[in-house]
């Protein structure tokens, strides 16, 4: 059988297979393939997307590389890139839209998706925050700051002015670690202490800091460290009440 009927009909199985089971069964080298085909669709794409994977090491680094990287690999040019950033680019919209104005707290793992897909493979640090209203509906989300792959510049004052523009009550912080590790540094958790007093003094409320890597996620709520500051501001700011009054 010619080569270019038997690409054909991969092809064609291909497609009926992911028309039938979604993604589910497949691989993330068929996936990769299937992404490829889109730019290439007369082309046998199986051993394109093969070396893509061997290179790279994951889906997940494959669709988050540069175009300089991508066509490094024999078989990739620019029509195949493109299929790959348009795809990408339509699931991080579609994760977003998704959590939007949806309940926070029935929604925590659409969230968490959300972050997990925009951050977990980016090459530079970047801030983000939710912005939630009383009945703690995400209203938005923006990036607030970027900075290098080991640090990013942030102003509480900043964070609060964002807040007060959405008309927010609560906040959820999150920012990436290019680097592996998701455990905060010292200076991650003297910002989020930082950003936790600048909003309890404007009676506004930070929920939660995720901090996304390649290896996962960390909570700063689940670790405990969000009572610890919201605990220390309230002996903070009984001291305050108490010397005004003197």
């Amino acid at each position: 059988m010619p080569a270019k009927k038997t690409a054909e009909g991969h092809r064609k199985r291909l497609r009926e297979k992911f028309l039938a089971f979604g993604l589910d069964k497949f691989t993330d080298d068929e996936i990769v393939e299937l992404l490829l085909t889109l730019g290439t669709p007369r082309k046998d794409c199986k051993q394109t997307a093969r070396a893509a994977m061997k290179k790279f090491g994951s889906l997940a680094v494959v669709l988050e590389a540069n175009a300089e990287e991508l066509q490094k690999i024999e078989g990739i040019g620019p029509a195949n890139i493109f299929g790959i950033r348009l795809i990408h680019s339509i699931a991080r919209k579609f994760l977003r839209e998704r959590m939007l104005h949806h309940e926070y707290l029935n929604s925590f793992t659409e969230a968490l998706e959300y972050f997990i897909h925009a951050l977990r493979d980016q090459k530079n640090e970047s801030f983000h925050v939710l912005y939630l209203n009383s009945q703690n509906a995400i209203l938005g989300e923006e990036k607030l700051s970027a900075g290098s792959p080991s640090s990013v510049t942030l102003s509480p004052r900043h964070v609060i002015e964002k807040a007060f523009l959405h008309g927010a009550t609560t906040l959820v912080l999150a920012h990436n670690h290019p680097g592996g590790s998701s455990k905060p540094s010292a200076e991650d958790i003297a910002l989020t202490r930082e950003v936790i007093f600048a909003a309890r003094l404007l009676d506004l409320c930070v929920r939660d800091h995720l901090i996304i890597s390649p290896k996962g996620y960390y909570s700063f709520r689940n670790d405990g460290y969000i009572k610890k500051f919201d605990d220390e501001f309230e002996k903070f700011h009984k001291k305050l009440l108490k010397e005004n009054k003197k």
